[in-house]
């Protein structure tokens, strides 16, 4: 019995279909079968396409009923339906584009992804129940998940209010002034700020699953610079976590000293000592689960915010004694607030500064815009959660480091000796000199600016501590997350060994363990103005593809270009890609150009390995957006004899069946112009049977290197065939100009009319 419906329709819809069929029919001993072996290449496939034998003796033919299982339709097409895969983790469009959520049936609708891939088995999501301190616990299986605040605000503050706050923001004054200090807090901002709306739109398009950064990036323009920037990216927290644990030791040291505790070692020694120990701890903390991490987030906010009450209020206070006035803390005072505006960059242990140089140093206060982002897996929504909360992050930190650097450059001299003798009846007209490098206080030599202009000097202590373990917390976390979703995605060999998640919020505890190590080897250095100039690259290469990526996105304008978060626009996402390869170099090119290698480097890895992935990047969207261009432009290119080109149509039938007459050829076009093979069928054939030919075709022209396309007709006469071949085929100027045939050798023994037609198509 025949069954021309399921023998036209496409690949996908009979997979459907086969989902729908009734069991016994099912477990039908499917007819085609499909075998992979290797060619000329490794990605070279050949298909051999047969009926089998029972079939045959059973007088079943193509056209008779015989629904096939979804694996079988899926493997019979596998380069169509790859994408459609549940093993690939590709970001699917919003579900809210596609159906009405507000209708009764919306809740029994299948998604996306249920319809695209049959195999995967239609299930509710299970409930959740929200929590008074803003988490979302599944009922199910008890994962934790965190709203916007929590899981993006808290994260953001806590990451950016790190060690540059309280250690490096007054010695960033010093050497910048006043002007050219909120000049350096604005440049940051912009370029952070525009990064954030890139990742917002980003975010807002599709479904963001775990690896933050690393994720938005690959699905948007592909595994080759995704998988490049996450492993960088990866690098750079677990550097920054180093450089967070250092900013810590070294506020410790200071307290220590401050109390008569003399050194251990060394400076140096004591602060590499103090840092291993609390790297070990942090781990601990985070190891236990990402709950309890959240709990100390939420106190260290706490403590933080406290810290910079103090500061405020000690600074209308102004200085408690002379010793105060001594180390440079002489309250508001317009003459030092004119002073202290203009940049007076100096050299510090070996460097004589600049504004970039400075501005390396204090940008990793900035990076913290991706900590939401970097644990997106582990929100409620991240669509909604990550533009809100990192853009309201952004302009909290900026204005408090803005009026942090005015307040400190209006209320501390540059230079002070620390000796109350030297400061006994003066004025701010007759201050006195005090050589630089031989002072041991004031804006350029005392890092604890802010605790001695603080109200309460101990609170100032605690909250540099809270910054920093917060920072240190957050980048730990964020690493070992965006390692895994690159683990899983099997873009590098021998990395998915630290893909591996254990319990209930599958976490990374390998790359937890590989973090630590990481982090332990840099916070051997032991000196934190060397660390951070080391991770201000990594991030902006970071910050520099996210904006492409959005930019790229409206370039190309796929159709699943749609983001819900309006407020962003591809020029200006592309101004900031530029700014931050231009901050790149400024701040040191050496660093700028060993960044881009090693980008380039991880790009070729990932491009040679041909990863078996398709996530329908906006690279794709652009290949065919520039060919249909190329071919629009060439209708209007006037025709030439010195740019003729052959466009062959080769009747070879399957490329495999007559290869010398493909080659042929092919030694007339030299893959520089258009060489199409065409098969013609004189019977009607099923759609997957013209599927699985034109898979098995396309095959073998990619095993033997030739550039060509496969053509196929069929329920048409040989005659017939040539000519609807010769009308269909091509596209504006891209048609055959020629026809290549081969000798038909059967001329004595063929029908008459087989020869009739073949002389017809001669003439």
């Amino acid at each position: 019995m025949s069954s021309p419906k399921i023998d036209s329709l496409p690949l996908a819809e009979a997979t459907e279909m086969d989902v729908l069929a009734p069991q016994d029919t099912r477990e039908k001993q499917t007819r085609f079968q499909v075998n992979r072996v290797k060619g000329d290449r490794d990605d070279g496939v050949a298909v051999d396409l047969r009926l089998d034998d029972a079939d045959e003796q059973n007088g079943v033919t193509d056209d008779e009923d015989d629904v096939h299982s979804a694996t079988d339709r899926t493997r019979l097409n596998t380069e169509y339906a790859k994408s459609f895969r549940h093993l690939t983790r590709e970001a699917l469009p919003r579900l809210d584009n596609y159906r009405n959520i507000m209708s009764i049936q919306a809740a029994n609708r299948p998604t996306l992804d249920e319809l695209h891939n049959a195999t995967l088995p239609t299930k509710t999501p299970p409930p959740t129940s929200p929590t008074a301190n803003g988490k979302t616990v599944n009922e199910v299986d008890g994962q934790i998940k965190f709203g916007w605040i929590q899981g993006v605000l808290v994260r953001c503050l806590l990451n950016i209010w790190g060690v540059m706050l309280f250690l490096r923001l007054t010695w960033v004054v010093a050497q910048a002034g006043i002007g050219e200090a909120i000049l350096l807090i604005l440049t940051t901002t912009v370029v952070t700020t525009i990064t954030a709306l890139s990742m917002s739109a980003i975010s807002t398009n599709g479904v963001i699953k775990g690896g933050g950064t690393y994720y938005m990036i690959s699905r948007s323009l592909g595994p080759e610079f995704g998988g490049s920037i996450g492993l960088i990216f990866s690098l750079a927290n677990a550097v920054a976590c180093a450089m967070y644990v250092v900013g810590f030791g070294e506020s410790l040291e200071d307290l220590l000293l401050a109390y008569g505790m003399p050194n251990m070692v060394s400076k140096v020694s004591d602060i590499r000592i103090i840092g291993c120990i609390t790297i070990v701890i942090l781990t601990v903390i985070v190891v236990v689960g990402m709950e309890w991490e959240a709990k100390a987030q939420l106190g260290l906010l706490v403590i933080l915010l406290t810290a910079i009450v103090d500061f405020f209020i000690g600074s209308f206070i102004g200085p408690m004694d002379d010793v105060d006035v001594a180390k440079g803390f002489v309250g508001f005072n317009a003459t030092v607030a004119y002073e202290n505006t203009f940049p007076d960059y100096r050299e510090f242990d070996g460097t004589k500064h600049n504004f970039f140089s400075v501005f390396a140093i204090f940008f990793p206060a900035a990076t913290g815009i991706l900590a939401g982002a970097n644990i997106s897996g582990d929100l409620k929504d991240p669509q909604k959660a990550i533009p809100k909360g990192t853009i309201l992050a952004i302009l909290i930190t900026a204005l408090s480091y803005i009026l942090m650097a005015i307040v400190a450059g209006c209320t501390v001299v540059r230079d002070a000796t620390g000796n109350v003798s030297d400061y006994v009846n003066v004025t701010s007209d007759n201050w006195p000199i005090c050589e630089p490098g031989k002072c041991k206080y004031g804006l350029h030599n005392n890092f604890q600016v802010v605790e001695l202009v603080s109200w309460v000097g101990p609170i100032i202590y605690a909250g540099c501590f809270a910054a920093t373990l917060s920072s240190a917390l957050a980048s730990l976390v964020s690493a070992p997350k965006v390692f895994q979703a690159l683990c899983r995605d099997k873009l590098y060999p021998k990395i998915e060994w630290f893909g591996k998640g254990y319990g209930k919020n599958n976490e990374p505890l390998r790359g937890y363990v590989l973090t630590f190590v990481i982090a332990v080897a840099f916070i051997l250095i032991g000196e934190l103005n060397v660390i951070a100039p080391l991770i201000s690259n990594f991030f902006l290469a970071a910050y520099t593809l996210i904006n492409f990526s959005t930019f790229h996105a409206s370039l190309a304008k796929p159709v699943g270009w749609r983001p819900t978060f309006k407020y962003y626009n591809m020029w200006l996402s592309l101004v900031g890609a530029v700014l931050c390869v231009l901050v790149m170099f400024l701040i040191s090119w050496v660093t700028a150009l060993l960044t881009f290698a090693m980008v380039l480097a991880l790009y070729l890895i990932v491009s040679y390995r041909k990863p078996n992935v398709n996530w329908g990047s906006t690279t794709q969207a652009q290949i065919y957006k520039n060919a249909l261009q190329a071919v629009h432009q060439l209708n209007n290119v006037e025709e030439h004899v010195k740019n003729y080109r052959p466009q062959i149509l080769v009747l070879s039938g399957m490329p495999s069946a007559r290869p010398a007459l493909v080659d042929f050829a092919h030694l007339l076009t030299k893959n520089l112009s258009m060489l199409v093979c065409g098969h013609i069928n004189t019977s009607p054939l099923p759609q997957r049977v013209r599927n699985v030919l034109n898979y098995k075709a396309n095959s073998w022209l990619r095993a033997h290197k030739l550039k060509a396309f496969y053509m196929q007709v069929d329920g048409l006469s040989f005659q017939d065939g040539c000519k609807a071949l010769l009308k269909a085929c091509g596209i504006g100027k891209l048609r055959p100009n020629i026809l290549l045939m081969g000798y038909k050798s059967d001329w004595q023994y063929c029908p008459r009319e087989d020869l009739n037609q073949y002389f017809e198509v001669v003439q």
